[in-house]
């Protein structure tokens, strides 16, 4: 079985705010974070507060997806990714994600890539580099990576499922480009979420080390029995709220707490 660790995304959206959730990570069975540098652009609103019919009240936070994100000035980027190298004691990751990925950057690639390249000259353990980075600018980033002895994560996330035998047939293909390679995907069906099921039941027994999953109903699959199915990192958050199921995350203490119950 691969030595299997679980990383908590930071999702908070300021600096003091994210190195705080890293420490609380650390103590709630977290093995590594990430720290998602494109997150301290968001501007997180205030919950409304909702009153049910009998008179009760509860505080209920608007989509990120509706969330508005601040200009490329908003962020003292030397300053932040500093406080946070300093301040994160855990073993960490750096990833940066442009908004054609899913994440909320808001400058150019150039200047998404310009951030990577700094960290690389941080005290980071691991970086995110998307596999659809340009190849040149790849093979630099790659070689200051290891000449740091800094981990490469290839990742790449979609807004559909492929076939279980194109995921695989990916990941393997991208195993020489860094350490570990990530795949997630748009979970619309339970069909999906068998994909990524049956994807990571191919790659278990193989060399490649791989992080596999989903975001929708499903997409926890392969977080909860990623013990048996040979994946090397599980991606979880801080998070408590029930909707975390329907979004496929989990919560770092429930996925520590569902493999002890499973005895895996």
């Amino acid at each position: 079985m691969a030595e299997l660790k679980v990383c908590v995304s930071l999702e908070s959206t300021t600096v003091d705010e994210m190195v705080d959730e890293a420490a609380r990570a650390n103590l709630s069975g977290a093995d590594m974070v990430e720290i998602r540098f494109d997150r301290l652009w968001l501007d997180k609103p205030e919950p409304e507060i909702v009153e049910d019919e009998n008179g009760r009240t509860r505080e209920v936070m608007s989509l990120e997806t509706t969330w508005a994100v601040n200009d490329l000035e908003h962020v003292e980027i030397e300053a932040a990714m500093d406080r946070l190298v300093e301040g994160i004691q855990a073993e960490a990751m750096f990833t940066v994600r442009g908004q054609g990925q899913g994440g909320f950057f808001p400058g150019t690639e150039e200047q998404r890539l310009a951030i990577l390249d700094a960290a690389l000259a941080r005290d980071i353990q691991w970086v995110d580099l998307e596999a659809d980075i340009d190849e040149s600018t790849r093979e630099v980033l790659v070689a200051k990576a290891s000449e740091a002895k800094i981990n490469i994560v290839v990742s790449r996330h979609e807004a559909s499922t492929p076939a279980a035998e194109d995921i695989a047939t990916w990941v393997k293909e991208s195993a020489e480009h860094g350490d570990l390679v990530k795949f997630c995907s748009m979970i619309s069906n339970p069909s999906d979420a068998l994909q990524l099921v049956q994807a990571s039941l191919d790659l278990k027994d193989g060399d490649v080390k791989f992080s596999i999953m989903g975001l929708g109903q499903g997409g926890d699959w392969t977080r909860l029995h990623a013990p048996v199915m040979g994946q090397s990192i599980v991606y979880a958050t801080m998070r408590t709220e029930y909707a975390l199921k329907d979004e496929g995350r989990i919560n770092v203490r429930d996925v520590r707490d569902a493999w002890q119950l499973l005895e895996y």
